[in-house]
């Protein structure tokens, strides 16, 4: 409502990986020259597929969505210890109701739901968000926070390629070239990895 799509997952992935980073500066990672090329260009596609047509937010807009960002950093991290993914995550998903549960009581007013509705939010978050998280926390383990914070920028990447699939949206040579810039980024530290195996 504040802030718009493009300049809104900037700002929030800006602040997942910056968040993670320094959790892995801090750990005592030192990246390699390839780990921080493959950063720059994956960020260059990340600012080339939201920043065109961003207007300039409201700051509101802007700090909320950077605290959206540290958050998931933060949950990214913590899943780097967790010993059964998906009872973790289970136990995370469970903890949220409550709190879902009063934001939704303080708007019940505005409130409107259809079966349909219904089934979808299941659907998205306790499926497909559920099982998403599981998946990356499994994942997480075997990666740097540096690392995990990189491959963590290919879920715009994902989502717009199914969006073009899916719900049948348009392919963009914008998309395309960011996608392919994110997609190199992330090789390229990947690549660097191996070369020092």
């Amino acid at each position: 409502m504040r802030i718009g799509a493009g300049l809104g997952a900037l700002t929030l992935f800006g602040a997942v990986q910056t968040t993670m980073i320094a959790a892995g500066l801090r750990a005592g990672e030192r990246p390699s020259a390839g780990d921080v090329a493959g950063l720059l260009v994956a960020l260059a596609g990340l600012l080339t597929m939201t920043l065109p047509g961003a207007s300039r937010p409201p700051l509101v807009g802007v700090g909320l969505m950077a605290i959206a960002g540290i958050c998931w950093g933060l949950y990214s991290l913590r899943g780097r210890r967790s010993r059964d993914p998906l009872v973790g995550t289970a136990h995370n998903f469970m903890r949220a109701v409550p709190i879902g549960l009063l934001v939704l009581s303080a708007q019940w007013s505005q409130v409107f739901v259809t079966p349909t509705g219904i089934v979808l939010a299941l659907v998205s978050g306790a499926i497909t968000s559920g099982i998403g998280y599981a998946i990356w926390y499994s994942v997480l383990p075997a990666l740097t926070a540096w690392r995990a914070a990189l491959v963590q920028l290919l879920t715009p990447v994902l989502t717009a390629v199914a969006a073009v699939v899916i719900l049948g949206e348009s392919m963009s040579w914008r998309l395309l070239i960011s996608g392919g810039l994110i997609v190199g980024g992330v090789v390229v530290s990947i690549g660097a990895k191996r070369g020092r195996a």
